[in-house]
C-alpha cells in the first residue's frame, strides 16, 4: 500500500502538471531536436522525487502504489514521452525487479540510488531473438566459483546510454536432461567486459536513449543473483511486466488526451473558406471518436490498476488494457493528423510527433500480438477452470 494519502497525493499530482505543462511541454521541440532531455529538468525532476515515487518510501522513495502511479503517468503521457524514460524504469521495469524480488542488501544497496536519481537502471530482456517472448534468450550465465559469468546480447535497451546498473535476464544452462532457467542479475555499469553500443536511431521519442549491449565474460559475484535464487528470472519478468503494461496503457491514454486536445484546438481555431473547420460534420465526428474513446481508454485504466492493487487480476486485464490503450492511442494520434490536415504533417506540429511517439507504444512491454495471446488463453484456461470471464 501507498504511504502517500489521497490529499497530499493529489498535491503531488497537481505539482507534476504543473511541471510539465509550464517547463517540459514548452521545450518539446528542443528535446527532438538534440535527441536529450534538458540537464535542468532532469535536475528538477530528481528534486520532486520523480526517480523513485513508485520505490518504497524506507529507501527514499515516494511509495506510490500502482493506482497511483497511472494518475501521474497520464500527465507524463501528455508531453514528450522521452521525459518520461528518464526515470521510467527507475520506477518501472527495472526498480520494480528490486522491489519484489531483491534481498535485503541487494535493496539497500541500489534502491536509495535509484530513488534519488543518483542512479538511472535498465532493464536488459530484449534480445535479437527474444523479444515480446523471452523463451529464445541466448544470453548465457555459467556459474563459477564465488560468482557468475554472464555471455550474450541484448538489443532496444532503455537508458543503456545513461545507466548505472544493468538489471539482467540470462539463461542458466541445465544439467543433462533439464530445462534452462532464467536468472536475473545486477550489473554496474563499467563492469570488466560489459559493452554498450552507440545510441539508437529512432522512429520517434527524441530524447529517449536505447542501444545495444554485449556481455563478454562478465564476471559478477554471488551477491549479483537477485534473491539468491536462480528460479526467480521468469517470474520477476513476467510480474514486472504485467505492471507495466498497466503503466503504459496510462501513458497511451495521456498521450490520447494531448492528442484530443491539439485536436480540439485546431479545428476550433482554423479556417477553411472562411468557416472553422470545427463546424463541419465529418470534422466533429473525428473529434467526437478522439473523445469516446480516450474516455474509454482512463476508465480502463482506473479499473485496471484497481483489480491490480487489490490482487483481483494481474494478467488478464493489464494486457487487455494495454492491448486496447496503445491501439486507441495510434487511432486516435492518426485521427489527430488527419484534422490538420496537411499542416498535421509538418515536423513543427506536436500531433506530428504524437504520431511517431504512439507507434512504440504497440511493441515495448509485449507487442499487441502478445497481449492477444496472454488475454486468449487467459480467457479458454478460465472457461477449462470453470471461472467466469466475465470478471
Amino acid at each position: 500500500m501507498s504511504t502517500v494519502d489521497d490529499e497530499t497525493f493529489a498535491e503531488v499530482v497537481e505539482q507534476v502538471r504543473t511541471f510539465v505543462l509550464k517547463d517540459v511541454v514548452p521545450r518539446e521541440r528542443e528535446i527532438a531536436d538534440t535527441d536529450a532531455i534538458p540537464d535542468d529538468l532532469r535536475r528538477t525532476a530528481a528534486g520532486m522525487g520523480l526517480f523513485g515515487y513508485a520505490i518504497p518510501a524506507e529507501y527514499g522513495g515516494l511509495g506510490l502504489h500502482i493506482a497511483q502511479d497511472v494518475e501521474l503517468a497520464f500527465v507524463f503521457g501528455y508531453t514528450a514521452l522521452s521525459f518520461r524514460s528518464l526515470f521510467g524504469t527507475n520506477n518501472g521495469i527495472a526498480g520494480q525487479v528490486l522491489v519484489g524480488y531483491g534481498t535485503e542488501e541487494q535493496k539497500q544497496t541500489w534502491l536509495p540510488k535509484l530513488a534519488s536519481g543518483d542512479c538511472v537502471a535498465s532493464f536488459a530482456l530484449t534480445e535479437p531473438e527474444a523479444g515480446s517472448d523471452p523463451s529464445g534468450m541466448r544470453s548465457t550465465a555459467r556459474k563459477v566459483d564465488g560468482g557468475w559469468v554472464i555471455n550474450g546480447n541484448k538489443r532496444f535497451i532503455t537508458n543503456a546510454p545513461l545507466a548505472g546498473l544493468f538489471v539482467v535476464f540470462a539463461k542458466v544452462m541445465p544439467d543433462e536432461g533439464k530445462k534452462p532457467r532464467i536468472a536475473v542479475f545486477l550489473v554496474p555499469a563499467g563492469t570488466p567486459g560489459l559493452a554498450v553500443g552507440p545510441k539508437d536511431k529512432k522512429m520517434g521519442q527524441e530524447g529517449a536513449s536505447t542501444s545495444e549491449l554485449t556481455f563478454t565474460d562478465v564476471r559478477v559475484g554471488d551477491d549479483a543473483l537477485i534473491s539468491g535464487d536462480v528460479d526467480t528470472g521468469f517470474r520477476a519478468a513476467m510480474s514486472v511486466l504485467a505492471r507495466g503494461r498497466v503503466h503504459i496503457s496510462a501513458l497511451a491514454v495521456g498521450l490520447a488526451e494531448r492528442a484530443l486536445e491539439e485536436s480540439v484546438r485546431y479545428a476550433a481555431d482554423n479556417r477553411q473558406g472562411g468557416v472553422p473547420i470545427g463546424d463541419q460534420q465529418l470534422v466533429q465526428a473525428m473529434l467526437a471518436e478522439q473523445k469516446s474513446l480516450v474516455m474509454a481508454g482512463k476508465a480502463m485504466v482506473r479499473e485496471t490498476a484497481r483489480r491490480y492493487l487489490s490482487g483481483e487480476d494481474r494478467r488478464l486485464a493489464p494486457s487487455a488494457t494495454k492491448l486496447f490503450c496503445t491501439e486507441m492511442a495510434g487511432r486516435v494520434a492518426d485521427l489527430a493528423v488527419q484534422v490538420h490536415g496537411g499542416s498535421g504533417y509538418m515536423r513543427e506540429m506536436p500531433v506530428e510527433r504524437i504520431y511517431r511517439d504512439a507507434r512504440l507504444l504497440r511493441l515495448y512491454e509485449g507487442t499487441s500480438e502478445i497481449q492477444k495471446l496472454i488475454v486468449g488463453r487467459e480467457l479458454v484456461r478460465r472457461v477449462r477452470a470453470g471461472e467466469s470471464v466475465l470478471d
